[in-house]
């Protein structure tokens, strides 16, 4: 089978289309006949500075849509040749990829396979962002880092299915800007002056909930953007800054608390509940509740294109790779 891996760390031209063996799957694994694979930002760390990478080669890939093509022993509730989507740990950027059972999911009537390989990461992450771990309430007020990216188209969505009062997002250019506004948003805000436009917008106030994947000094600066009482969700570093520590004297003046969030980690310290989540995620995408839009694919041998549209910070919505041609 055909694969994308690479050796060494670097730019988009360390991957590599291979040839490797097809997996056969182990207990309580499925393998799965890929058909797209999601790109992701994280699949873009790991190439550059070995982000979840525990040996080279590594192959890349976190989440993908296809067809069963086997089952291991002990796995019951899918059937060869079912359309389904799936979570994996990492491998997803290959003609066969093997998954654990708990997270691959059979698509509901209506999901077609280009749109399920959106799904795996960005929907679960956004609706827990949202309201497992965000609890936005009605008439609450959040502010979304990256607003124009997959998690953020979904999350503008979510927010406002949900009845938010004021939905703002921070997006780099006036491009990604007008994207973000067709997806919920009320205003989108410069990174570099998102704490001020906040307080001009809210009549001083701040928002209720703040949604950050940069980290360092952007996710400090978040909490002077929060209204008494308001949570910071944390769901990543893309910014590469030194891990940040917060305590009490930020945060008992106005009873702020502050989160994290990896669909990732949960999948491997509490399966059942990633499962549960990705369940109730999956429903809002049914019921029609989120679109995810694809803004551009690329077939597997065109990976390195991928990368450096999604590495340059140029793009919207989702990539995909369009693994069966």
């Amino acid at each position: 089978m055909r694969a994308i891996e690479f050796h060494e760390y670097g730019g988009p031209e360390v991957l590599r289309l291979v040839e490797a063996a097809t997996p056969r799957p182990g207990p309580g694994q499925v393998a799965i006949d890929v058909a797209w694979a999601g790109v992701n930002f994280a699949d873009v760390k790991a190439r550059t500075e070995g982000y979840r990478v525990a040996e080279l080669p590594y192959r890349p890939g976190l989440e993908v849509s296809g067809h069963v093509r086997a089952l291991g022993e002990g796995v019951d509730g899918l059937e060869v040749g079912q359309e389904v989507a799936a979570l994996v740990g990492g491998g997803g950027y290959a003609e066969v990829v093997l998954a654990e059972a708990s997270t691959v999911f059979a698509l509901p009537e209506g999901l077609d396979l280009r749109t399920a390989a959106t799904l795996p990461t960005v929907l679960p992450t956004a609706h827990a962002l949202i309201h497992e771990v965000g609890r936005l309430r009605a008439g609450e007020s959040v502010l979304v880092h990256g607003a124009a990216g997959g998690i953020g188209t979904a999350v503008g969505q979510l927010a406002r299915a949900a009845g938010a009062g004021a939905v703002y997002g921070v997006a780099s250019t006036e491009a990604k800007a007008a994207y973000a506004l067709k997806y919920g948003y009320d205003e989108v805000f410069r990174p570099d002056t998102f704490t001020e436009d906040v307080r001009r917008a809210t009549g001083g106030r701040g928002v209720d909930l703040v949604l950050d994947p940069i980290g360092g000094d952007t996710l400090r600066r978040g909490l002077d953007a929060l209204a008494a009482f308001g949570r910071l969700v944390s769901f990543g570093n893309a910014g590469g800054g030194a891990p940040w520590q917060v305590g009490q004297p930020e945060l008992y003046g106005q009873g702020h608390s502050v989160a994290g969030f990896s669909v990732l980690t949960l999948a491997q310290t509490a399966p059942a509940a990633a499962r549960a989540l990705t369940e109730r995620a999956l429903r809002a995408v049914s019921e029609g509740t989120v679109t995810l839009p694809v803004t551009a694919e690329f077939p597997l041998s065109e990976t390195a294109e991928a990368h450096r549209l999604l590495g340059g910070r140029g793009s919207t919505g989702k990539l995909l790779l369009r693994v069966k041609d």
